[in-house]
């Protein structure tokens, strides 16, 4: 299914990111109806309520005649939902978010409109650069940055008092100190002294990173699958050990909704986003009143600095097959403006402008995620790793891992097959 992403995307779409102004994504459509319906796609429960609402009031104020809809989506099987969406001109919402580190894939295959013209108006050289280098292929950018974040280690500084531990100061500790926490907290049988579900790949590569291996490497311009590698397999291997000694999580369990098992007291320790901070602290979704007893901590890496976490975060772009290219262009602008942008930091996500940063504030939250982000890595520059996601490798590699299975043998599969998707 995953190999035939690209493919689908490009013949399903007509279109090439570097070809002529025929076939560019911003050759056909032309502006649209002075009204019209907008759709937008966000993912997950991120953007924050009140962002929505003010993206929603604000661009019908300005706007009127025209409505706009806010349509959630999931993560998971989000890029194949993408697919078939963006290759319908009936069917395509009018701006989407998309995860950073499958953006690559999308403007490759032309899914997205080209706004190199208005990244002036959008925040020019305020934008995370590098979220707008992995949205811009042979000179044109086609999305531009949402929100960022890096994980950082939430933990219950009750229980870490209670079972006479110190926040780890590097890995070997960290992993000692999820073990113990786990022994100290029988009950419930799902207690995680480190919360790790088996499909959680995006946290299982920073044990990768930080034994020096990779997940794929460009080798002469052929990409390769690289979790074979011994480096890889000593990172791997420490994440079998956090899965099966110190998780309580399912072993073919995903990383979302975090805050659930959190707020009913089943994890002593997890690796989450910044945002996660605003789920546990919203009465609807969280327990704001666990928060007195919240800390947090950089992961701390073999060499005593800050382990090398997975960048997240996301881009929004305008639909090609858009028949409302102007109104959608206007709520990209709205949803990188200083207003919106505040409202997604105050919820604890990375602004999309370098210099509303400091909206994070600066209490103990703020220090992780800047000390997080201080050695945050991407995902491989490859247009093909959004087939490797869509493909799940990834999950199905790491849920064989949280079972038990033999390291070496599991990465060597999952290296054949991300080599193939890749090339």
């Amino acid at each position: 299914m995953a190999a035939a992403t690209a493919g689908v995307l490009a013949l399903g779409l007509g279109l090439t990111a570097c070809g002529d102004d025929d076939e560019s994504p911003s050759g056909g459509g032309g502006g649209g109806d002075e009204s019209a319906e907008i759709r937008v796609w966000v993912n997950g429960a991120d953007t924050p309520d009140a962002a929505r609402d003010w993206l929603k009031t604000t661009f019908e104020d300005q706007n009127p005649g025209s409505t706009l809809t806010i349509e959630e989506q999931e993560w998971e099987g989000l890029v194949e939902r993408l697919t078939t969406a963006l290759s319908s001109e009936s069917e395509t919402p009018d701006v989407v978010e998309i995860g950073n580190t499958q953006a690559p894939t999308f403007t490759t295959a032309g899914a997205f409109a080209d706004l190199t013209d208005d990244l002036g108006d959008l925040g020019g050289d305020d934008l995370l650069p590098g979220f707008v280098d992995g949205a811009t292929v042979d000179g044109a950018t086609y999305a531009v940055p949402y929100y960022a974040g890096s994980k950082y280690v939430f933990y219950r500084k009750d229980l870490f008092e209670a079972a006479g531990l110190s926040v780890p100061t590097n890995m070997d500790e960290f992993v000692q100190t999820a073990i113990d926490l786990k022994k100290a907290n029988p009950e419930p049988a799902s207690f995680s002294g480190f919360w790790f579900p088996g499909q959680d790949w995006r946290n299982g590569v920073a044990f990768v990173w930080d034994a020096g291996g990779d997940l794929a490497t460009d080798e002469g311009g052929e990409w390769q699958g690289a979790l074979s590698t011994p480096e890889s397999i000593a990172g791997l291997e420490t994440v079998q050990t956090l899965m099966t000694e110190a998780s309580g999580a399912p072993k073919d369990g995903n990383e979302a909704d975090p805050q659930a098992p959190f707020c009913a007291g089943e994890i002593g320790m997890m690796a989450a986003p910044s945002w996660v901070t605003g789920l546990i602290e919203d009465p609807e979704t969280g327990c704001p009143d666990m928060m007195a007893n919240v800390g947090v901590f950089a992961l701390p890496g073999s060499d005593g600095g800050p382990a090398p976490v997975l960048l997240g975060g996301s881009d929004i772009a305008v639909a090609a097959k858009s028949a409302n290219q102007d109104l959608a262009k206007e709520v990209v602008a709205l949803m990188v403006s200083d207003e919106y942008q505040t409202l997604m930091a105050e919820a604890g996500l990375t602004p999309a402008k370098e210099s509303l940063a400091g909206l994070l504030g600066d209490d103990e939250f703020a220090q992780a995620a800047i000390l997080a982000g201080s050695n945050a890595k991407l995902t491989p520059a490859s247009p093909g790793w959004a087939q490797v996601e869509g493909s799940r490798v990834l999950e199905d590699l790491f849920v064989e891992i949280a079972k038990g299975g033999d390291v070496a043998e599991l990465a060597a599969a999952a290296d054949e097959a991300i080599t193939e998707q890749l090339n």
